[in-house]
């Protein structure tokens, strides 16, 4: 029997920078009118302190292992329950699983069973308190006078028109708190995962098995949200207001393998060979229920029902597949596969795809020039080249033409009664699979008795018929963007790993691991017509505003992917960018698109890892560090709410960044696209750090005990000035923040 319980605390590790209060008074009686210097209120509140919290949470299991007249088990029982560092957040969870692996007729047949079950009750906290925290106004208090308690207390923006049917002013920002406290949306997702696996070795040919997979991953959940009547997000006239929503969503999919494994040893000729051939089928099944939306008490929204009450898509990934290993003398290894891939998300023309590949490798240490030295342990060149295939990010149906009925709140009048009308929808039958051919060399080492082990290979990589969410010219199909096989991408690098031990005795180990990636990502065709020099290229990474169409990035020929295409800022004397003043690329005396300029690029091009684990004795500890060099963000923070506008230019006061006391910006659109908003996004990370104890033998030596303590995202080493260097996109528009978790655990063995 094992029992282990962990407690763990999270909290932020960083806010947003905006306006103190102090600060936020200054700018309004110096720039605002006297209405605007009205609105400001007494209070310094902090509203990221508001809606964030110390989260706490425990996650203990106890598990129970042995054998019942030769059928070995293990079974095993958790429960969670965590907190988010987003107030109201909470996760509570109650899992099982249980593992059976029984073995028939002498051990020709057998079986491993896999079931594992989970319950859950989850709430989830309303994340648009996010944003709100970071323009609503500090000199407003939490909680407001008893104008507002119709407002469950919390201060909101009262409008001064007496004949406002809510009472708010309509638009404005509302308060986060109120935001997070009276929305209750809450869950109770259930999954179950189970997985059968058959390995039959045949009485007269031990060297081949046959092999059954059988496999599910089900689950369903059902939530309702609930906001109250008296919340400024849903108010009404009347109480007519809030919320009384159902959803649900059920999901199954399913996995069936079957393959043939021959393994045969012939020593007359020095040779191992290995074939394997098999069949695949997987299944993905989603139910999708839609339900009518309510008040919170309980009376139905005009035209809120829905145009069906349930949606099921589905799609299915068939395989047939084939492997060949041979080795010969035990130096000597060559491997080829063969994929067929079929999938529903094609049409049938298009629908399969073949995919093979070749490796070989050459184990130099088992030559006679190597088998005898003491320094050189292990050493192995290899080869490769293959081809692989992808189906992400299209819709299971994107291939056919179709007709959607419109919703309630979309009709058309005949006389005095409104239709729902049924619409085509975008599709393109020509879809097929993005394919990427990889070929690599590389040499893997080892030295002193393998205390120094380590690889390095060189790859190049090249995507073909590229799946993009291209534009679509007006009139020529149904919808203004589909996704489609457009362009090429390379890439190429290489990467080198090594792994060492430099001191190993009876009381202590350290091990060390350190890896490196550099990269260097191309685009090199993004039309049908290869090599069109006069395309401009596909817009990326969605802003706010702007006279680029709200896009900061650009996929274009010659230039990595979600590469910057903004203007080039003036700055003055003093280093200080100058509003809407930006370098007139082309000298034509007018600033638009033609003077974009293509610059850095969201993706890096090195990557970094290095671990370290160290035991002495009853001690162990370890860390891993983890950095990324070359890499930029696009502050959407910075751009978004970094000016003069945002504070004076709406109807009720918002606070800004900070970013405003460098820049003084005053508030223009073009201000978006300038290149002054993206920042070296380089970071050095401590993902983990632990430290452990094993106590041993207590109890009468009948119970084995371990401590440990842990720190999840330790540090960052960055330039960046926003909350986290790490968006994937570029783009950073204030995601939920990485909490820092601090974890105290213990281990039981019985």
């Amino acid at each position: 029997m094992n029992f282990s319980s962990t407690t763990s605390v999270s909290s932020i590790t960083k806010k947003v920078a905006v306006l103190s209060a102090d600060q936020f008074r200054e700018v309004v009686n110096a720039k605002g009118n006297a209405a605007q210097k009205a609105m400001l209120g007494t209070a310094n509140t902090d509203w990221q302190d508001q809606i964030y919290q110390h989260a706490l949470s425990t996650d203990n299991n106890i598990s129970l292992s042995g054998g019942i007249k030769k059928l070995p088990y293990r079974f095993s029982l958790g429960y969670a329950n965590q907190d988010g560092i987003l107030k109201t957040d909470n996760l509570q969870r109650v899992s099982a699983a249980l593992i059976l692996n029984p073995t028939f007729f002498d051990n020709h047949l057998k079986v491993d069973l896999n079931i594992k079950g989970s319950m859950q009750n989850t709430r989830f906290a309303n994340a648009d308190a996010i944003g709100y925290a970071i323009s609503f106004d500090p000199t407003q208090p939490v909680y407001a006078t008893t104008k507002a308690e119709r407002f469950g207390g919390y201060y909101e923006w009262l409008s001064p028109d007496p004949t406002s049917t809510t009472g708010l002013v309509a638009l404005a920002g509302r308060n986060p708190l109120g935001l997070l406290n009276q929305r209750v949306d809450k869950s109770d997702p259930q999954r179950s995962i189970g997985n059968l696996q058959l390995d039959y070795k045949f009485h007269f040919l031990p060297e081949l098995h046959a092999v059954v997979n059988l496999g599910y991953d089900i689950s369903r959940g059902t939530g309702t949200v609930l906001v109250s009547d008296s919340a400024a997000s849903d108010y009404a006239a009347g109480g007519a207001g809030g919320l009384n929503n159902h959803y649900k969503q059920a999901k199954r999919n399913t996995v069936f393998d079957f393959y043939l494994n021959y393994v045969k040893d012939i020593p007359s000729i020095k040779s191992r060979i290995d074939v394997t051939t098999g069949y695949s089928y997987n299944n993905f099944l989603t139910t999708n229920y839609s339900y009518a939306i309510f008040n919170a008490k309980g009376v139905k929204y005009p035209n809120s029902d829905p145009a069906f009450t349930f949606d099921k898509p589905e799609n299915t990934l068939i395989s047939f597949f084939g492997r060949a290993n041979y080795t010969f003398k035990d130096r000597y290894l060559v491997t080829g596969t063969l994929r067929r891939d079929g999938s529903s998300r094609f049409s049938a023309d298009n629908r399969w795809g073949l995919f093979p590949s070749i490796a070989a490798a050459w184990k130099l240490k088992q030559e006679s020039f190597l088998k005898n030295s003491n320094v050189v342990s292990d050493l192995k060149l290899r080869v490769g080249y293959g081809i692989t295939g992808q189906q992400d990010g299209i819709n299971d149906y994107d291939f056919l033409s179709f007709y959607g009925l419109s919703s309630p709140n979309a009709t058309y009048q005949f006389g005095n009664t409104f239709y729902q009308m049924y619409r085509p929808g975008g599709y393109n039958p020509a879809l097929k699979w993005e394919q990427t051919a990889t070929s690599n060399a590389a040499l893997d080492f080892g030295f002193l008795n393998n205390r120094i082990t380590g690889s390095v290979d060189f790859y190049y990589k090249k995507t073909s018929d590229l799946l993009n969410l291209i534009p679509q010219p007006a009139g020529t199909n149904f919808s203004a963007f589909f996704i489609a096989n457009v362009g090429d991408m390379e890439n190429k690098g290489v990467e080198f790993s090594i792994n060492t031990q430099p001191v190993k005795n009876n009381n202590f180990t350290w091990d060390a691991s350190f890896n490196i990636t550099y990269n260097k990502n191309k685009i090199t065709n993004l039309t049908v017509v290869p090599k069109d020099i006069n395309y401009p290229g596909i817009q990326a990474g969605g802003i706010a505003g702007g006279i680029g169409g709200g896009f900061a990035q650009i996929q274009a020929v010659g230039y990595s992917k979600n590469t910057f295409n903004l203007f080039r800022q003036v700055y003055d004397a003093a280093g200080k960018p100058l509003e809407n003043v930006f370098v007139d690329k082309n000298g034509d005396g007018i600033i638009n698109q033609n003077d974009l300029y293509k610059s850095k690029s969201a993706d890096p091009d090195v990557f970094m890892g290095f671990s370290n684990n160290i035991s002495y004795k009853k001690w162990s500890t370890g860390f891993v560090l983890r950095a990324s060099i070359g890499n930029y963000l696009y502050n959407n923070v910075y751009s978004n709410n970094g000016q003069l506008s945002q504070v004076t230019g709406n109807s009720v006061l918002y606070n800004t960044s900070t970013s405003y006391l460098d820049t003084k910006f005053a508030g223009n659109s073009n201000n978006l696209l300038s290149d002054y908003f993206i920042q070296n996004a380089s970071f050095l990370r401590m993902d983990n750090f632990n430290i452990g104890y094993s106590a041993g033998k207590i109890l009468g030596n009948k119970t084995n005990l371990r401590l440990n303590a842990s720190v999840q995202n330790v540090f960052v080493v960055t330039k960046y000035k926003g909350l986290d260097p790490e968006v994937s996109s570029g783009i950073d528009n204030n995601f939920y923040p990485r909490p820092r978790i601090f974890a105290l655990g213990l281990g039981l063995d019985f």
